[in-house]
């Protein structure tokens, strides 16, 4: 694992090279700067291998002309667009650094004074963060901790199109039977799929007949809805109010609907499958893991997102790397409210926070403390996030210290000191 730890970089020197991209899909635009202020103008490159010769060939022609030793390249995070150069960039003897998007819109407006961006002006205002020594080195997760980031955003991609895919089912079975969402609050359940898949409209159920409808909700529930639930579709069947125009093309879509959405969750679990798989492959999992309530898919969720834990030396590295730790705006006799960032990995506080969920219920190893902070007067959601804050602390310590989660520590290293 080669530069996993995201730290700023402040080695910019007198034999030193500043390399800049202004990245985008199809063509991007270089920039070098030495360390005398002599400037190359921004010259233009495609995003493929043959552009991407003619840009070292710049680097490299730049380089020998002023005589310089080292080479640093810097760009902003644009996703899958610069991970071919970076991939490339990797191979060469260079250091790759990133400046962070919201650094580059608050210097380009010291450049010439104006808020102007254009392509020719990024590259310059990136270099002028490099200067600065605001830059941050290069995130490469490697072996099975990419392999996991890979998994863990295509789960979270699937994921977002199983919701989006669920709200267009309830749009369309409220346009031909209103009554549907009153008799089942979610959708999503077991028994409601079933109904929508074999029957989905009024008349349909009708059909059915009551008692057949209820030995078939009683199966399919297994035990959870039997006669009471049955009555209430069947009723709302009889009454409906839906729209009779155009449902034999709304019954077909329904029906697209719903094989697209067991196709999605054919795929999560596939994708969750290999998740585990590629877990085991990485020896502090199982410490992660010890913790009750923290399950496969969250663990390999945050090593991807991380990369590699044990490249951490503080807590408050992980806490911004994460975007969870705190600021305020005070000024003079004004005090501002303690806040989180949000500067950092989005889905990284997701898993944590449902993580938290997850241990602060009853005899989760974070109740009496989630319990604390609402009894101090936190709401609900601050009481959230200051227990994803505890959680990434006691993960932290675990792989640091290549332990397993011990519930009553306290207990037992005092009773240990007794002995």
């Amino acid at each position: 694992m080669r530069g996993i730890e995201t730290k700023k970089v402040r080695v910019i020197n007198k034999e030193t090279l500043i390399v800049t991209v202004d990245i985008s899909k199809v063509t991007n635009v270089g920039y070098c700067r030495c360390p005398n202020g002599e400037d190359v103008k921004p010259f233009s490159f495609m995003n493929n291998t043959r552009g991407f010769n003619t840009f070292w060939d710049r680097i490299m022609k730049t380089k020998n002309t002023h005589d310089l030793k080292d080479v640093v390249v810097g760009f902003e995070p644009t996703g899958p667009y610069g991970e071919p150069l970076t991939h490339f960039m990797r191979k060469k003897k260079v250091k790759l650094v990133q400046v962070n998007p919201m650094h580059t819109k608050r210097v380009k407006e010291l450049e010439g004074n104006s808020p102007n961006k254009t392509d020719q002006k990024d590259p310059k205002v990136i270099a002028d963060i490099i200067e600065l020594g605001h830059a941050l080195t290069v995130v490469h997760p490697e072996g099975p901790a990419a392999e996991l980031r890979r998994l863990t955003h295509a789960r979270e991609r699937a994921m977002q199109r199983r919701t989006a895919i669920f709200n267009q089912l309830q749009d369309l079975v409220f346009v031909i039977f209103p009554e549907f969402s009153q008799v089942f609050k979610n959708v999503k359940t077991r028994s409601a799929i079933f109904i929508l898949e074999n029957c989905p409209a009024p008349e349909d159920i009708i059909k059915y007949k009551l008692k057949n409808l209820t030995t078939i909700l009683r199966k399919v529930s297994r035990g959870k809805l039997g006669e009471e639930r049955a009555r209430e579709l069947y009723a709302a069947a009889k009454t409906s109010v839906g729209t009779r125009e155009g449902r034999q093309s709304i019954l077909f879509e329904i029906e697209e609907i719903l094989s697209i959405i067991k196709a999605t969750e054919h795929f999560v679990a596939e994708l969750e499958k290999e998740m585990s798989h590629h877990l085991e492959k990485i020896p502090y999992s199982r410490f992660i893991l010890s913790i009750k309530g923290v399950g496969d898919i969250t663990v390999a969720g945050l090593i991807g997102e991380v990369g590699d834990f044990r490249e951490y030396n503080t807590i408050s590295e992980m806490l911004k790397f994460s975007g969870l730790d705190l600021f305020e705006i005070s000024s003079g006799g004004h005090k501002g409210q303690r806040r989180i960032s949000k500067r950092g990995r989005p889905l990284m506080r997701k898993l944590l926070f449902f993580a938290a969920i997850n241990t602060v219920r009853k005899e989760g190893i974070m109740h009496e403390y989630y319990q604390g902070c609402l009894a101090r007067g936190m709401l609900k959601m601050k009481a959230l996030i200051a227990v994803s804050r505890k959680l990434l602390g006691v993960i932290f310590a675990l792989v640091r210290d290549h332990s397993g989660y011990v519930e009553d520590y306290t207990v037992e290293h005092e009773l240990k000191k007794a002995a």
